[in-house]
């Protein structure tokens, strides 16, 4: 790859640009913050971010983002599981010791995130994606790294699949040390060679303690490519390369259209509304002060002093009528309402869209109520669900356990042996679903055949077993299996025989027959084989009896 990562940040800028536009004025409705204008705004403090004068695009943005999170990266849950491709030649007991390794890894892999700050960052992703639709992630050894929409271009095939990627950022030259002075001398030794700044991608700032640093990932047959560049040289040290399955550039985004190179976010579908609710809040929060505006008018013709109404405090006797004084009243309390009902609507709507709950107010509102409700807007968000699952979790797996696997953490996996499979995200709204409808048949019909006829037709074991797998528990050594059952009910059996046994023995022992001091022929030998031998037919003529 040759030093041209300025040039391509520059060409592929200009087809960004209406997304960034759009991508920054979503952000002024809900997190002014979160997404600038371009590439330089990240470090210019002299803008003061505009306050929006209402907060429910901003609660939305939170709420749907940490929801999100929670879906994808479910704390003290693990958000895959290893499965054997093919279970038929495994014999049972190699299949148990296998299930056992693979749950190991599991917590492995989810003790590493939880001691990173994977979560934090993803949530600033989140946060990116429902604003700006779009979100970039760099999975380092030791942490990650997110890039805004401002911050980072992108280049697709005819399938939407990422073929190049250009990053710019600006770094101290104290970070890079001694890498930086060798650029230098490399620049210096070559005085016509492009720099960053002829490009129009300089910092653009006078601190001269900062450079602006290219990070160009390209694709090449079944890899990605990367290098970084200052001044339109390598950076040495900065080339890397990974498969494409297990790279760690994630390019995130929302809702793209055939075509389009960049997604677009959620706030932008409802924008239209956040643009109405602002003007309406801004309506009522001024009026409202006008109308709190307390203000006095005195006749020109009174008697009554201004001054001394002025001056007069609370409670206080002055010369003057009534009359003379009057108050300045604004008079639109029905324009308000109206505004009022109207502003009241849209904000239903977008708590419906941002998954913020609102449960109907009343003394009746039982838990199925609120539990359906919040079921029916998750399910509103199947699509993301899908996308996430397929342009994050997917590949953020892949990379940790080849992360794992090199580092010496977890073992050698075969990929054509094992398989890791994803649980949550949209496979976990699939398991909520599946409950609802096995909860809701079990009592149909336990309430129509009686519950006696319906463990004679269900089977228990399966039950359990779909009720684990509906709520993301694992069932290995928890349910107990058939054979398992049927191996303790044998236990009782036999342990019942063995105690019926032993008590009749007893009772047997305790006949008069088999007592010396009431069976004289026992007496008559003296011979112990020869008495044991009148024991035991005595015994036998008692069980006759």
């Amino acid at each position: 790859m040759k030093a041209n990562a300025a040039s391509r940040y520059s060409k592929l800028s200009a087809p960004r640009a209406v997304f960034l536009d759009k991508a920054w004025e979503c952000s002024q409705l809900t997190l002014p913050y979160l997404i600038r204008r371009n590439d330089t705004d990240n470090r210019d403090n002299s803008k003061v971010d505009k306050t929006p004068w209402q907060s429910v695009g901003a609660k939305g943005v939170s709420v749907l983002s940490s929801k999100l999170m929670l879906a994808l990266l479910p704390p003290q849950q693990s958000f895959f599981k290893l499965q054997l491709t093919d279970q038929k030649e495994i014999p049972p007991e190699i299949r148990t010791e296998l299930d056992l390794t693979f749950a190991k890894i599991e917590r492995t892999i989810n003790e590493m995130i939880a001691a990173s700050d994977d979560r934090v960052v993803v949530h600033q992703a989140l946060k990116n994606l429902v604003v700006a639709g779009n979100a970039l992630i760099f999975m380092g050894k030791d942490h990650l790294k997110m890039y805004p929409l401002n911050r980072f271009v992108v280049e697709r095939d005819g399938n939407g699949n990422v073929i190049e990627i250009v990053t710019k950022e600006h770094v101290n030259k104290s970070v890079l040390g001694d890498k930086y002075k060798q650029t230098k001398e490399q620049q210096e030794a070559q005085p016509n060679s492009p720099s960053a700044s002829s490009y129009g991608g300089g910092s653009g700032y006078s601190d001269d303690d900062l450079v602006c640093v290219y990070t160009h990932v390209k694709r090449e047959n079944n890899k990605f490519i990367w290098q970084q560049e200052v001044d339109g040289k390598i950076i040495p040290g900065s080339i890397g390369k990974a498969p494409i399955d297990a790279t760690p550039w994630l390019v995130l985004a929302t809702s793209r259209v055939d075509g389009e190179m960049y997604g677009r976010g959620r706030v932008e579908e409802y924008l239209g509304d956040l643009k109405s609710l602002e003007a309406l809040s801004q309506a009522l929060v001024e009026g409202s002060a006008a109308a709190a505006k307390v203000v006095f008018t005195v006749s020109p013709s009174a008697t009554t002093k201004p001054a001394s109404l002025a001056q007069a405090g609370n409670g206080a006797i002055i010369q003057g009528r009534p009359d003379d004084i009057g108050v300045v009243q604004v008079g639109k309390t029905a324009d308000f309402r109206t505004a009022y009902e109207m502003a009241m609507g849209l904000e239903k709507r977008l708590s419906d869209a941002f998954l913020i709950m609102q449960v109907r107010n009343s003394e009746r509102t039982t838990a199925e109520e609120v539990r359906m409700t919040q079921l029916e807007l998750e399910q509103q968000l199947s699509g993301a669900f899908s996308l996430l699952t397929v342009d994050f979790l997917v590949p953020y797996l892949n990379r940790k356990l080849l992360v794992a696997q090199r580092s010496g953490k977890i073992p050698r996996l075969p990929n054509k042996i094992v398989a890791p499979t994803i649980v949550a995200g949209l496979n976990a709204l699939g398991r909520s679903s599946d409950r609802e409808a096995l909860t809701q048949y079990l009592q149909v019909l336990g309430q129509t055949m009686g519950p006696e006829v319906l463990f004679k037709y269900v089977n228990a074991d399966e039950v359990a077993k779909r009720f684990a797998a509906s709520v993301g528990v694992d069932v290995l050594n928890l349910v107990k299996s058939m054979e398992d059952i049927q191996g303790e009910e044998q236990q009782k059996m036999q342990q019942a025989q063995q105690m019926e046994l032993t008590k009749q023995q007893g009772q047997f022992a305790s006949a008069p027959m088999n007592d010396p001091s009431k069976n004289p022929k026992l007496l008559e030998s003296n011979d112990p084989e020869q008495q044991q031998i009148q024991q035991q037919q005595g015994t036998e003529q008692a069980a006759t009896i």
